[in-house]
């Protein structure tokens, strides 16, 4: 089961890359930080990556970009109904710093910085809670926390995190299975402050 948590941490990194990638820049610095002027997704003319329209609410995947999350299957977290993990349980949230559900710089997309990079200093963070029952009957539950660095020069390390991406640090790692022995249990990696707010 070990390998399977750090396949899971694996997917975790290629799931958060993944999320409808658009262009733009974060609405918090967009025309001075201002939404005045802004398009929003009940203008119902925002589109995904694909060209599709946003709508408010949940969409078929799971997507609920008003309200800045993810809630559904693992499989369709690709925004492809199906594949591999169905069986996986997640939920994602996400602050206006990381993906904004505002359109300010006129693209006709949600804006996002454009790199990773460019979330540096931003106070960005995201979640990724994952969970779910294997066929041997095992069952698992894994949860990251993750925020943008300070400055490019911060060491994660530094205050007990691990970096990722380049750009952010993990900041709380928990993970219970019911067929584990105590190493994997419990709390994998938690620093202090675990708090939001203080990464801005």
């Amino acid at each position: 089961m070990k390998r399977l948590f750090l396949l899971i941490i694996s997917l975790a990194v290629i799931l958060i890359t993944g999320i409808v990638l658009v262009g733009g820049t974060s609405s918090a610095t967009a025309k001075g930080g201002k939404y005045a002027g802004c398009t929003t997704i009940q203008d119902g003319t925002l589109v995904d990556s694909a060209g599709n329209p946003i709508s408010v609410g949940y969409d078929q995947f799971g997507y609920n970009y008003q309200a800045y999350m993810f809630n559904g299957r693992y499989c369709d977290s690709d925004r492809v109904i199906g594949g591999p993990y169905c069986h996986v349980d997640l939920i994602m949230k996400w602050n206006d710093a990381w993906l904004s559900n505002k359109d300010c710089n006129d693209d006709g997309t949600l804006d996002r910085p454009s790199d990773f990079n460019s979330y540096i200093g931003s106070g960005a963070w995201l979640t990724n809670h994952q969970k779910a029952t294997e066929e041997d009957g095992c069952k698992w539950e894994y949860f990251v926390k993750m925020v943008a660095k300070p400055t490019a020069d911060f060491d994660c390390t530094s205050v007990g995190g691990t970096e990722i991406w380049g750009s952010f640090c993990r900041i709380q790692q928990i993970y219970n299975s019911n067929c584990e022995g105590d190493e994997w249990h419990g709390v994998l990696l938690l620093v202090k402050p675990a708090g939001f707010g203080a990464w801005k």
